[in-house]
């Protein structure tokens, strides 16, 4: 069974109204400036905050296969082979070690979504799938739209679109809203960025504008990767040339959060050091100018 690393309630950025986001793991993606970097392998990761470890040698003590050991600079694995059991992240008291994924039964994972039902009914909101990316695991990801939409909650899926046809067309008849990441127009430089080329995705943003779903396209912008005028200009005439251009396109102010999170799971944030900052706000204004220029309707941020 495909595995949720998180589950975020009162979402504000993830579609209309007030929604819950389930965060799906495994994606095809490893865009250099990924903020859930714990999202892109399918299986279960542990992560560790050496912030909140008191040394206690609890996690080394329980561990069954001593893969664990204390030095100086906190815990770290040992030889042996961790097989990501959780004895070690269920004994930890103050939660410096956690597992991030896990399987949720259908009805357990209702019940938590169920909770803010009435915030979501009331603010037009719903239930976001996320990852990652939910269409990774199009059988899972079609069950829980199936359910979400047996109980009425309004469905979006956050999605690269990195996929085939067949499962975009699948995924479209099961929920009322597609949110589209479009990183970059140069294919060399989208696999450059992220490991993959960009043909598959723009395919696909070909095939939703003809399926009659609303659908929002959010282009992270960031300098040094995609925000010069080149590449928004590209991108505005490829948005705004589509059979039904999208509901509205949200530019993402780059931030480097991932990078703590990359810490936590012992891997390196930009291993390749591809310089990347938040955009000034004359190129924030530039980039949001060009796409309105196209009859795009455009917001920064979320």
């Amino acid at each position: 069974m495909p595995l949720i690393f998180d589950i975020k309630r009162f979402a504000l950025n993830d579609g209309p109204g007030i929604r819950t986001t389930l965060f799906l793991k495994g994606c095809p993606l490893r865009c250099v400036w990924c903020h859930n970097p714990e999202g892109q392998h399918a299986e279960a990761q542990k992560l560790y905050t050496k912030s909140k470890c008191i040394g206690c040698k609890t996690c080394v003590d329980i561990c069954p296969q001593g893969a664990l050991q204390l030095t100086p600079d906190g815990i770290r694995p040992t030889a042996n082979a961790c097989i990501l059991c959780g004895a070690c992240t269920d004994a930890c008291p103050t939660t410096a070690l956690k597992m991030s994924g896990r399987a949720w039964e259908m009805d357990g994972l209702m019940a938590v979504v169920e909770k803010e039902r009435k915030v979501m009914e009331d603010s037009g909101g719903g239930v976001t799938l996320c990852g990652g990316e939910p269409l990774m695991h199009v059988d899972y990801t079609l069950q829980l739209l199936d359910e979400l939409g047996r109980r009425g909650f309004h469905r979006a899926v956050d999605t690269t679109l990195h996929t085939s046809e067949d499962v975009i067309r699948r995924v479209a008849q099961r929920c009322e809203l597609f949110l589209v990441d479009l990183k970059h127009m140069d294919t060399a430089l989208h696999r450059r960025y992220t490991g993959v080329g960009n043909e598959r995705i723009l395919n696909g943003l070909r095939l939703v504008a003809t399926l009659g779903i609303p659908y929002w396209v959010r282009i992270p912008l960031i300098e040094g990767v995609n925000a010069d005028e080149q590449n928004i200009s590209a991108s505005a005439r490829f948005l705004a040339s589509l059979s039904t251009p999208p509901e509205v396109v949200n530019l993402l102010i780059y931030h480097d959060i991932g990078k703590g999170k990359h810490e936590k799971l012992g891997t390196t944030y930009n291993p390749n050091g591809i310089p990347m900052s938040p955009p000034s706000e004359a190129v924030q204004q530039r980039s949001l100018e060009l796409l309105v220029a196209h009859g795009l309707k455009v917001r920064i941020g979320g």
